[in-house]
Order: structure tokens, then C-alpha cells, then sequence
């Protein structure tokens, strides 16, 4: 038998997995159960002639990646928002998109297509990381929740960490009309949970942050602490799988997304390409960043004056973020002069 390719259309509950032959032949396709034994089963008799799987980076793809590789066979992540489909296709399915994944590894298409596969033992730590900053986003809803029902009844403002610590009775005092009350003690009860939750898990973080090399060097600059820090470094994964800082920062979301001709807007690209919690991490550093450096904070008046407020940090999280690649390729810690002056 020929040399063979594996594409693997991975959902929720079920997986299509197509093998296809050198010339491009349907050897096997079948929709299955998201079983690791039954995906290894029918894979089974192609083992030798195997080059290689491609699975979809989705939300779960975890089990399967590390059964098959821990099982012998190759596997390749492939990233469903770079890949492209045969132009001018009327009908595609599920079935099509795993031979098509197949058939992207024989014609070596998926060069600038391939995910990251982050190591195991990372994992954990990093996933902790993001349920802390889902729980805070979360946190945050509520705390504008109270801050939009105080400015729209009474007029006043109140600041959010005055809001982390009101009671009940503070409530009452605010609102005295029981129907104004209630609405805001609902979103106080979520704010201590999700405040104690986040104290939990920030807890079990700083145990491990210690660990990680790279964390301190990460701290020397402007606006990151520990939290941030610790993000960033796990967020990042290997810096050298980035082939230049032009890279990260678009992998940060830190690069205007939109496309030009004889100097007209003709649209805009794939803005949510890349990683939510970098952008995330650089945006808040460039808040922290800009309220306590002066150097930074110059920077930052001088962008707003000639653009928006919310462009200029912009401005300042991209040179955070291409200072951190630095940071991680060359093992030296930050000059706020080199990046700002």
C-alpha cells in the first residue's frame, strides 16, 4: 500500500475520520462516537503507511490528540481559521471537510495552518488561568450592573472596588424602593462568589507561579505583575514558534486588522484570529502601564492626541507585546527608554 494521510472533522460528540491514499483516494470515511478506542481501531490497519492525522483545533481536542500520540501515530493540529477550502465548492459536509484535512496534509498545505500542540504538563495551570479571567470579565458585568443602576436612578457614580465591599444594608441605604434594591443585592451576591472563587484560584496560581522561568523577566516590565506575567508566559508557549515579532504581535491581536487599496478601506480581515487572553493580558498592561510609568504615559498622550483614547493604548499594547517577545527570545529583561523613547 501506498503512503496514506488521515483528516479527522472532530464535534462535540461524534467525528467524521477520512484516510486517503497518495493519489488522493478515499481508502475509509465514517462518521463515529468520540471514542479514543474506536478512532484507534479503524486506524489501526493504516499505521504503517500513516504520514500523518490532521485534527480541527476545536474546544475539545485534548483526548484525541494525546490518545493518538500517546498510541504511536502522528498528529498535526491544524487551525480551521487559516485553512482554505477548494474556491468555487457548491457543497461541502462533514465528511468533505475530513477528506479535505487529509488531503491538505498530502498536498503540504497546511504550512501556515498548523495549531500549536501545548505541552501537557502546562495545560492545567494555563486552563486555571483562563476560568480566573472568565471569572473576573464575569465579576466585572455585575460591578457595571450596580454602577449603571446607580448612575440611571440616582445620578451619582460609585467606584468598583467601593461596590466589592457593600453589604446589604449599603444596598438599602442606596435604594431605599425595594424593587431598585433587589436587582442590585442579586448582583452583589454574584460579585462576593465570584470574588471568593477568584481568591481560591489565584491562591492555588501563585504556588505554581514560582516555577516558571521567564516570570520574572516578564515582571520587569511596565504594567505586568504575576497574574499578567504568568498569562503571558503560558499564553505564549515557545517563543520560537513564532518566526518573528511581526508575528506575535498579530498572534496578540495587536495589529489592526483591515485591507487597503489606493488608500480606501476595502475591508477588514479576521480580527478574532489569534488569542483572546494575549490581547486580554496586553490590553490590561497597557492601562496598568500608562498610570504609573512616565515615560509610557507620554507615549500614550502623544498617540491620543493626534487618535482615539481607545487606539493609543492599542498603540501601547503592541509595544508591550513586541517588548515581551524580546524579552522571552533573548533572556533580557526590559528597557522602558529602548521601547518608548
Amino acid at each position: 500500500m501506498n503512503n496514506c494521510h488521515s483528516g479527522i472533522d472532530l464535534h462535540s460528540n461524534n467525528n467524521v475520520t477520512g484516510v486517503v491514499d497518495q493519489e488522493g483516494k478515499v481508502l475509509f470515511l465514517r462518521r463515529m462516537p468520540n471514542d479514543l478506542s474506536t478512532v484507534i481501531k479503524v486506524l489501526e490497519p493504516y499505521r504503517e503507511q500513516l504520514q500523518g492525522i490532521v485534527v480541527e483545533s476545536t474546544f475539545n481536542w485534548y483526548w484525541l490528540v494525546d490518545g493518538l500520540e500517546d498510541a504511536g501515530f502522528k498528529v498535526i493540529l491544524a487551525n480551521p481559521a487559516a485553512m482554505k477550502q477548494y474556491e468555487g465548492l457548491k457543497f461541502t459536509d462533514d465528511k468533505s471537510d475530513a477528506v479535505w484535512l487529509a488531503n491538505s496534509l498530502r498536498l503540504g498545505l497546511l504550512e501556515h495552518a498548523q495549531g500549536y500542540i501545548y505541552p501537557r504538563d502546562q495545560r492545567q495551570i494555563r486552563d486555571m488561568l483562563r476560568k480566573r479571567v472568565q471569572l473576573v470579565q464575569q465579576r466585572t458585568a455585575h460591578i457595571l450592573s450596580i454602577q449603571n443602576l446607580t448612575a440611571r436612578n440616582t445620578g451619582g457614580q460609585i467606584k468598583s472596588d467601593t461596590i466589592k465591599h457593600l453589604n446589604d444594608a449599603d444596598i438599602y441605604h442606596m435604594f431605599p424602593e425595594v424593587h431598585l434594591a433587589m436587582p442590585a443585592i442579586a448582583n452583589l451576591h454574584v460579585i462576593q462568589v465570584l470574588s471568593h472563587e477568584v481568591d481560591i484560584l489565584q491562591k492555588e496560581i501563585y504556588k505554581e507561579a514560582r516555577e516558571y522561568e521567564g516570570l520574572s523577566l516578564l515582571m520587569s516590565v511596565s504594567g505586568i505583575g504575576q497574574i499578567i506575567g504568568l498569562t503571558i508566559l503560558l499564553e505564549t508557549g515557545d517563543i520560537n514558534r513564532f518566526a518573528d515579532v511581526g508575528n506575535y504581535a498579530s498572534y496578540c491581536r495587536c495589529v489592526e486588522s483591515k485591507r487597503t487599496s489606493n488608500n480606501k478601506v476595502k475591508g477588514r480581515g479576521n480580527r478574532k484570529c489569534g488569542n483572546r487572553y494575549l490581547a486580554w493580558c496586553y490590553a490590561e498592561a497597557a492601562h496598568f502601564a500608562t498610570s504609573y510609568n512616565p515615560l509610557i504615559m507620554q507615549y500614550f498622550q502623544r498617540k491620543q492626541a493626534k487618535r482615539q483614547k481607545a487606539v493609543a493604548y492599542k498603540a501601547v499594547s503592541h509595544k508591550l507585546a513586541r517588548a515581551c517577545y524580546w524579552i522571552l527570545k533573548t533572556g533580557k529583561p526590559f528597557e522602558v527608554e529602548r521601547a518608548f523613547s
